[in-house]
């Protein structure tokens, strides 16, 4: 019984999203490094294709077999969701291929008695119509773009509807890989910082941003982008992330503060970009966000940066108006993200947003004490609300 690595990975991923509450941005890493650049690709393309499409696959799949998704066992459920997403996505992948694998995925997971289960399920999703019924238009954008309903509720009563459909429709596009270069790179002498910019500019795939003066846009992962970001040379980072940190210029011995700072894309990006006498402090609450703090500055050369680990919501551990600018990136249901990060959608609730107000409130708080006289306090999240 012989199980692509691919969907074999993507299986385990998406398993795992599921039952732990786990994230793709660092499970699909893990095991994509495992795997040769083919079934690198195929497994990333399952497994961010399922989580995008997920509350649609489950209603095909309730319709194909006469059950609600909630009476399968997990395993069974994700082979389906992966054989599913590839018969009516994946039009390369030849749907008996899709079959068998899916067969075989719940065979491997001991679920063998669920075989026959599955393989009528997807032959009948390539011989049938698919017919779902809609109790409204919300209902409708909400299965169609597999986003919950609460979700498109709330973004219609705050947007209207036209809008809500268009982000929750955005949301399930591919992504552009952006990034940008470190202070690492900037290491480097002249004349080799002069080649890597001018095999950037001669490359088609990539182009400059039309918003942010240090970002770079890619519109696929090739061999010469890997090798620099192997390298620590550039730093995989959001735009609008990097949009912050660009209106942070420091100057000579001013102080800068990234109060919630881990992973440390913008606290890193300000030091790379700044007056080299100037100060950047970072801190954050957990040991192990710490840890990814230090990790991605040691990377990047940003060896400089102050880290400091503290409890935001209580009174920070610096004196009053002794920082320049200080950088509240808050703690924040994260809907800005959703392209990038598709399960975000499947694990908010309503009530998460009005106890991320609070904390933020708080944040806001006990970081605006630190400001001096004449300083920035800059507030962002990555939502689009709260």
């Amino acid at each position: 019984m012989k199980i692509s690595p691919a969907r074999k990975a993507a299986f385990e991923v998406l398993f795992r999203i599921d039952k732990e509450k786990a994230f793709s941005s660092i499970l699909l890493p893990r095991y994509e490094q495992k795997l040769d650049v083919r079934d690198s690709s195929l497994c990333h393309q399952l497994t961010l294709g399922v989580l995008r499409n997920k509350i649609y696959l489950d209603r095909v799949i309730e319709l194909f077999s006469a059950r609600k998704t909630g009476k399968f066992d997990l395993e069974v459920l994700t082979a389906l969701r992966i054989g599913l997403y590839q018969i009516l996505f994946l039009e390369k992948i030849p749907a008996y291929s899709a079959i068998n694998e899916s067969v075989n995925l719940v065979k491997a997971a001991k679920k063998r008695s669920a075989s026959g289960l599955v393989n009528a399920v997807l032959r009948k999703a390539v011989k049938q119509e698919i017919n779902l019924d809609f109790g409204d238009k919300v209902e409708q954008i909400s299965v169609e773009n597999s986003h919950p309903r609460w979700l498109i509720e709330r973004w219609a009563d705050q947007f209207g509807l036209v809008r809500a459909e268009a982000l929750a429709n955005a949301n399930n596009s591919k992504a552009s890989l952006t990034f940008r270069f470190t202070k690492r790179f900037f290491s480097k002498s002249e004349s080799d910082q002069q080649k890597i910019l001018k095999a950037l500019a001669s490359d088609d795939n990539i182009e400059r941003s039309e918003l942010v003066s240090n970002c770079y846009r890619a519109s696929r992962m090739t061999r010469e982008i890997d090798d620099l970001a192997q390298s620590n040379f550039i730093y995989f980072q959001d735009e609008a992330s990097q949009l912050t940190a660009d209106g942070i210029t420091l100057e000579r011995d001013q102080v800068f503060l990234d109060v919630c700072a881990s992973p440390g894309s913008k606290a890193t990006y300000v030091a790379a970009f700044s007056d080299q006498n100037a100060l950047v402090v970072a801190g954050d609450l957990y040991p192990h966000r710490i840890r990814t703090l230090k990790s991605n500055a040691e990377k990047q050369k940003a060896v400089e940066i102050a880290i400091a680990m503290y409890d935001a919501e209580k009174a920070l551990p610096f004196p009053d108006e002794s920082i320049d600018v200080v950088l509240v990136d808050a703690p924040c249901s994260g809907t800005g993200t959703i392209r990038r990060n598709p399960e975000i959608r499947y694990s908010l609730s309503r009530s998460d947003f009005g106890e991320l107000a609070s904390k933020q409130l708080t944040i806001l708080k006990n970081a605006s004490n630190l400001v001096k006289s004449g300083g920035k306090l800059v507030y962002s999240t990555c939502s689009i609300d709260i």
